[in-house]
């Protein structure tokens, strides 16, 4: 019976792989019925080479029938204490049982599990899954199903975005999207509520930078939203103005809110759509965890569902928004994680400044460019101590956002009142973009991991220098002074701030380059990461920063089969072509939920 339920799911997985029929399968409901169905028995079809059902015979006589031996690769993963005394090792055998790993070795391996389901993976690459340690998964599913504005190289360009979206998408109440950056258009100044007008006046638009910390608004959202001229700017935020003190259209950081609160209300279902959408993205790229920086309630709620149904399809290490209404309730409840690690919720994310590119990250000293500005803060100090204080007290991590040099001492200067304690809580700053030279030591002496993502320095080169100068340019994604000194280092995008792909920001780290690959000789190549470096901060480094290294981020025995396999070996390609690795397959508890389209 069961070589007959082989034959089935084989047969299955064939019909999928050749013909449109798969696309229905993908279009269910249920995120179980999703990804449940292509991991069933770790079968390939086509590609990969698998055991006859006379095997499935042989295990039973073995003692192996739950045991599934993957063979014929290039492995490569870290064991041994996160940061840099962890030690990169190579396999060519893995065997797996109940989703997790059972032992890693060479060809000789095989012989210990005759009998055993065999996969030869015809000389790809195994890596460990990748974390991302800092995205935003409903923002990416958002992302994934609104107007993309990412990349557009004029102010005219972005608005024909917007107008052909909203010709197509007539029943839409608004028109919402993400990825404009001013500094990517000739005159680098910031759009205005007039261009968006000249395109659509009777339906309110509302368009986040690609940070995340500013958006720009037609007329008719900033009606909507109730601001006018004389609206005040909240505090930790601004409304841009012109000359004569007009509202431009243009928000930054805490002013956003007002938009974003007379947006219509996603529904449940929405939610899961979103997330849904999230999830197979990052699927696709590799990633078999993420840190979800800033996670409402409610949000909160829908993964909890999904992790007691058995439905999350990948890691989440929720960071609960400092902002929840809710959140001396949700600290008093206790840190939560899902008895199959796939949801914990141990950590709170702190909201500190703004954006660089928006000018609001907060410096010590003002802007570069822009005389007498120092940014904002988004919480006041005396808050901030406030949510370090209850946090920290609670036993949950503090995850702390701190772009400018302003915010990082602030966020060091707060740690180091906390009361000690034997909890090891792994408190972290996230982003640590803009760090003074005298606060790098204070990471590692507080024991603070700075959470950054690659990705961010290569955007920013074209604009980092004219917002800081060239002095405060040294301590600027300052990777390599990280390393050097003895920190570890959570590597991520930021999502959908910056792209998801983990070999993108893997690029960025050990090339400094963009994805044409300049400049050539790298931005402030002094501070690269090897590649051994740039892969463990997304794998073992990573894991730590979430307090999972004990059950992931490697693969060695007794964790979970959480793996990926790729088109190229990384260890064997020129780092400019980093970028281009793809994902072959894509493992989680030894499931099978991607493989790529053929």
């Amino acid at each position: 019976m069961k070589a007959i339920k082989l034959l089935s799911s084989v047969l299955s997985l064939a019909l999928c792989s050749t013909n449109d029929g798969c696309k229905k399968l993908y279009n269910l409901p249920s995120l179980k019925s999703r990804f449940a169905v292509i991991a069933s028995a770790f079968l390939f079809t086509g590609a990969l080479s698998v055991s006859s059902a006379q095997a499935v015979s042989s295990a039973q006589e073995s003692g192996f029938e739950n045991h599934t031996v993957f063979h014929n690769f290039n492995g490569y993963t870290f064991t041994g204490s996160p940061g840099k005394t962890a030690r990169l090792l190579s396999f060519t055998v893995m065997v797996i049982a109940d989703g997790k790993i059972v032992d890693t070795g060479n060809q000789q391996l095989i012989e210990q599990y005759e009998g055993a389901r065999k996969i030869n993976l015809l000389g790809r690459t195994v890596l460990p899954g990748l974390i991302d340690s800092h995205g935003h998964i409903s923002s990416l599913g958002e992302n994934l199903s609104l107007v993309d504005v990412r990349g557009t190289t004029s102010r005219t360009q972005a608005v024909a975005a917007v107008a052909n979206y909203a010709h197509k998408n007539q029943h839409h109440e608004w028109i919402v999207g993400r990825g404009w950056n001013q500094e990517l258009w000739p005159d680098r100044r910031f759009p205005t509520r007039q261009d968006l007008d000249e395109v659509i006046n009777d339906r309110p638009v509302w368009l986040v930078r690609v940070d995340a910390h500013a958006g720009w608004a037609n007329s008719k959202a900033l009606e909507m939203a109730g601001i006018n001229d004389d609206t005040v700017d909240p505090p930790g935020g601004q409304i841009i103005r012109d000359s004569s003190g007009k509202a431009t259209g243009v928000l930054i950081d805490t002013a956003m809110a007002m938009v974003q609160q007379a947006l219509p209300i996603a529904t449940d279902e929405q939610l899961t759509d979103i997330n849904n959408k999230a999830f197979e993205h990052l699927l696709s790229l590799g990633i078999t965890q993420v840190h979800d920086a800033g996670v409402d309630a409610r949000r909160l709620g829908i993964f909890r569902d999904l992790a007691a149904e058995g439905e999350l399809p990948l890691r989440v290490n929720a960071m609960i928004a400092s902002s929840e209404p809710t959140l001396a309730e949700l600290l008093a409840a206790g840190t939560f994680r899902s008895a199959d690690d796939m949801l914990q919720i141990n950590s709170v994310k702190v909201y500190g400044d703004g954006a660089l590119g928006s000018r609001g990250a907060r410096l010590i000293e003002p802007y570069s460019d822009d005389e007498g500005n120092t940014g904002l803060l988004i919480n006041p100090e005396e808050r901030v101590r406030e949510l370090f204080t209850v946090t920290h007290n609670s036993g949950f991590q503090i995850n702390y956002h701190a772009i400018g040099d302003y915010t990082n001492r602030l966020a060091l200067n707060e740690f180091e009142r906390l009361p000690a304690s034997e909890h090891e809580y792994r408190h972290r700053v996230e982003h640590a973009q803009i760090v003074s030279m005298d606060d790098i030591p204070r990471f590692l002496a507080l024991n603070i991991i700075p959470s950054m993502q690659p990705t961010h320095a290569t955007s920013d080169m074209n604009m980092a220098e004219d917002r800081v100068g060239s002095e405060r340019i040294a301590g600027a994604y300052a990777w390599r002074e990280f390393l050097d000194q003895g920190s570890l280092i959570a590597a991520g995008s930021d999502f959908p701030v910056e792209l998801a792909n983990p070999f993108y920001g893997i690029h960025a780290a050990v090339t400094r380059q963009d994805r044409d690959n300049q400049p050539v000789e790298g931005w402030y190549p002094e501070q690269r990461m090897s590649l051994q470096e740039a892969l463990r901060s997304f794998t073992l480094d990573a894991a730590y920063a979430g307090h999972l290294d004990n059950v992931t981020g490697t693969l060695e025995p007794g964790k979970w089969a959480d793996f990926i396999v790729l088109d190229q070996n990384p260890m064997r390609i020129k780092p400019e072509d980093l970028w281009r690795i793809r994902i072959e397959y894509t493992f989680v508890a030894g499931k099978k939920v991607y493989k790529r389209p053929i």
